[in-house]
C-alpha cells in the first residue's frame, strides 16, 4: 500500500512512503462516500449516479458498478460503512481503497504495519465507543487526537469522540482490515487489564446495591458491562474488609488511580486502564442515583450496599468535574466497624467522667469540634447510646444519619425539598423531646433554634468545625450569636482528633535526647523520672506499624468564669488562659499522655497536631 506520511508526527517508516497528490481538498466530514444515496430499494437504486468515494472507485477501476451498487444497498441495510461492505465481501482490495479514500477527502493515510500506536492515546477511548464507531486512537499532540478510521465521512465517529475526549479529532484513513485486527485487540487489552484487578476471596455475586439505578431515567446509561460492575464491586468490598473510611475514583490526564482511606491516611489500590474512566464513573453515579448525563456540575448521592442478609452499609457519594475527568469519592459509613461505647473512645479517666456528668444533666448545650473526618459524631453517638433508655424521647437530625440505633428517632435532613437541621428542630420541638441531636451546627438558624432548644429544658449535642474548644465559643458569636445565650446555654465543649495507634506486636523503643522532649512539650518531671518512646515498626499483622485508631480530647466544662469572659466580648486566648488555670489541658497534652504509654508515636502525634 502507498501511504501519505502523517504531518503532525507520526512516526512511520520511511522506506516505500510516497506522497500521493490530492485531487482537490475535500473537507473531511463532508457527505462523500456514497451513503448520501438515499434509501430507495430494487432496480431504481441501481440506476442512481454514484458520487464521492463510489464514484471515485468506478472511475479508477478498483470496483465494478455492479459491486458498487450492491454494497451500496447492504450498507444501508446493515447500517455500515461502503468501505466496510466492499472489504468484508471481498469485492474490493482494502489497501486500494484506503489510497482512493485518503484522495478522495484529502487526509493522509498510513500502513498500520509500519507504527505502533500510542499508549496514551490508547487509553482515551472507551471500549464501547471503539465497538460503535470502528476507529482507532493513534497518537495524541496537544489538543488534537488522530484517530485510525476506514471511512473518513463517518462524521457522528468523529463528532462523538470529540465529545467524549475534549479533544480535535484528525482522522487518518488505514485499511479496513487492519483496523479491525487492531481494534480487536485493544478491546481484548482492555477487558484483560479489568480482569486482572481480583481481588482475592470475592464473591461478586454476593454485594449489589439496593434500588441501584433501575429507574427509566437511567435506563439509557451503557454502563452494566459485567468487567465494570464487577470491578466496582471488588474495589467496594475490598475497603470495607480493609476498614476504610473513604474511597477515592481519580482520573488524571494520563493515569486513573483508585485510593481509600484507612485510619486517617490515603493508600493508592489500583490503577485501572484511563479508558475505564468515563465508565466507572457512570456506574457509581447510576447506582447512587445521580444524573448520569451532566458532568459539568458536582452531584450528591447515596448507595446502599447489602453485604449479607443481615448486613449493609450506606455509602455517600459525591461527584466533581475535573480536568480529565469526573472524581469521585465515597464515603463508607459502616455501622459495624463504629464502636458506640465511651470506654472504647480513648477518654482519659477524668475526661470520661467530665462527659457522662453533663450528658446526665437535663438540659444544656454539648458541643463536639474537630476537623472532618476527627470522630465527632462517633463521640455523640456514644453518649446517646448511654442516654438511651426508654423514659428518655430523643430525636436526631442527620446528614445522613451513620449508624441505625434503636430507640432513637433519627431523621435525614434533605435540603432539596426544605428539610434543613433548623427545619427538623422545629419539628422535634412539637414532638415533646428530652433530649435532640443536630448532626452539625452549619448556620445563625440552626445556631438560634439550638440554643433555644437548651434553654427551655433539653439536652442538645451538636457538633462544629473548629481547631479547638475555645475556638467553637468564639465561631457561635462570629456567626451571629448573642454572647448571653452561649453563657446561658453551652455547658461542654469537646475537640478531638483521632490518631492511629501503635501495633502492640512490632512496636520498637526509641531513645530521644532529653532537650527534645522538652521541646515537644512533655513536662520536665515526666522526662526526668524517665519514659520510653515507641515508633512503629511493621508486621502482618498491622498496616505500616499501626493498628487502629484511638481518639485524643481536650474536654472544657464552660465554668462561670468562662461565661463572663465570652459575656465580655473576650477572645479564644483568655478563654484557653482560663481554662488552663482550670486544670482542662489541650488536644496536644492529651495527646502526649497517650505518647509517654506507648499507645501512639511522636510522629503521629505531630502528623495530627501540628500547627
Amino acid at each position: 500500500m502507498q501511504q501519505v506520511r502523517v504531518q503532525a508526527g507520526l512516526q512511520t517508516q520511511q522506506a516505500g512512503n510516497v506522497e500521493i497528490g490530492v485531487d482537490g481538498p475535500v473537507d473531511a466530514r463532508s457527505p462523500g462516500s456514497g451513503l448520501e444515496q438515499g434509501t430507495r430499494r430494487g432496480p431504481a437504486a441501481a440506476a442512481e449516479p454514484l458520487t464521492g468515494l463510489a464514484q471515485r472507485l468506478l472511475r479508477e477501476g478498483m470496483v465494478s458498478r455492479d459491486a458498487l451498487t450492491e454494497a451500496l444497498r447492504a450498507s444501508r441495510e446493515q447500517a455500515a460503512s461502503l468501505v466496510a461492505c466492499l472489504v468484508s465481501t471481498g469485492r474490493g482490495d482494502a489497501g486500494r481503497i484506503a489510497v482512493a479514500a485518503a484522495r478522495e477527502f484529502g487526509v493522509p493515510a498510513l500502513d498500520l504495519d509500519a507504527v505502533d500506536t500510542d499508549p496514551e492515546a490508547s487509553t482515551l477511548i472507551p471500549a464501547d465507543l471503539l465497538r460503535q464507531h470502528r476507529v482507532l486512537p493513534l497518537v495524541r499532540r496537544g489538543a488534537r487526537l488522530f484517530v485510525g478510521i476506514a471511512d473518513p465521512s463517518n462524521i457522528r465517529a468523529l463528532d462523538d469522540i470529540e465529545r467524549q475526549t475534549s479533544l480535535r479529532v484528525e482522522p487518518v484513513v488505514v485499511e479496513h482490515d487492519k483496523l479491525e485486527a487492531r481494534i480487536a485487540g485493544s478491546i481484548r487489552a482492555q477487558d484483560a487489564a479489568v480482569a486482572a484487578f481480583d481481588f482475592a476471596d470475592f464473591d461478586p455475586e454476593g454485594l449489589h446495591a439496593l434500588d441501584d439505578g433501575n429507574d427509566p431515567e437511567f435506563a439509557s446509561a451503557d454502563v452494566d458491562d459485567a468487567p465494570v460492575v464487577k470491578f466496582v464491586n471488588q474495589v467496594m468490598l475490598d475497603c470495607v474488609n480493609r476498614g476504610a473510611s473513604d474511597i477515592h475514583f481519580e482520573p488524571y490526564e494520563k493515569t486513573y488511580r483508585i485510593r481509600m482511606r484507612h485510619d486517617g491516611v490515603l493508600s493508592e489500590i489500583a490503577h485501572p486502564p484511563m479508558a475505564l474512566a468515563g465508565r466507572l464513573a457512570a456506574r457509581l453515579k447510576v447506582m447512587a442515583k445521580l444524573n448520569v448525563a451532566e458532568r459539568r456540575m458536582p452531584q450528591d448521592g447515596r448507595i446502599r450496599m447489602r453485604l449479607s442478609p443481615d448486613r449493609a452499609i450506606d455509602l455517600r457519594v459525591n461527584t466533581c468535574p475535573g480536568l480529565f475527568g469526573e472524581k469521585v469519592v465515597c464515603r463508607l459509613l459502616d455501622p459495624a466497624s463504629v464502636e458506640t461505647r465511651i470506654d472504647e473512645l480513648g477518654f482519659e479517666d477524668e475526661q470520661k467522667r467530665i462527659y457522662l456528668h453533663h450528658l446526665a444533666r437535663p438540659q444544656g448545650m454539648i458541643l463536639v469540634t474537630g476537623p472532618t473526618g476527627s470522630g465527632k459524631t462517633v463521640s455523640l453517638y456514644a453518649g446517646l447510646n448511654t442516654l438511651n433508655t426508654p423514659d428518655r424521647n430523643i430525636a436526631t437530625a442527620e446528614d445522613p444519619a451513620e449508624i441505625n440505633l434503636p430507640g432513637i428517632n433519627q431523621v435525614n435532613v434533605n435540603p432539596r425539598v426544605g428539610l434543613t437541621f433548623a427545619t427538623c428542630l422545629r419539628a422535634f420541638l412539637r414532638q415533646d423531646p428530652d433530649i435532640i441531636m443536630v448532626g452539625e451546627i452549619r448556620d445563625l438558624e440552626t445556631a438560634e433554634v439550638a440554643i433555644r432548644a437548651a434553654q427551655t429544658g433539653h439536652l442538645v449535642l451538636s457538633t462544629l468545625h473548629t481547631n479547638d474548644a475555645p475556638r467553637t465559643l468564639t465561631r457561635l458569636v462570629d456567626m451571629g450569636v448573642k454572647p448571653y445565650a452561649i453563657a446561658s446555654s453551652v455547658s461542654l465543649i469537646i475537640a478531638q482528633r483521632l490518631a492511629r495507634t501503635l501495633c502492640s506486636a512490632c512496636k520498637r523503643p526509641v531513645q530521644i535526647p532529653r532537650d527534645i522532649l522538652l521541646e515537644e512539650g512533655f513536662p520536665p518531671e515526666e522526662v526526668d523520672a524517665g519514659i520510653t518512646l515507641y515508633a512503629a515498626h511493621g508486621c502482618n499483622r498491622c498496616n505500616a506499624g499501626y493498628h487502629g485508631r484511638t481518639g485524643i480530647f481536650q474536654v472544657m466544662p464552660v465554668s462561670g468564669f468562662i461565661s463572663r469572659i465570652i459575656m465580655d466580648g473576650g477572645n479564644a486566648m483568655q478563654i484557653a488562659q482560663r481554662a488552663a488555670i482550670e486544670g482542662v489541658g489541650d488536644v496536644r497534652r492529651s495527646g502526649l499522655a497517650k505518647v509517654g504509654r506507648g499507645l501512639v508515636s511522636m510522629e503521629e502525634l505531630n502528623r495530627i497536631t501540628a500547627d
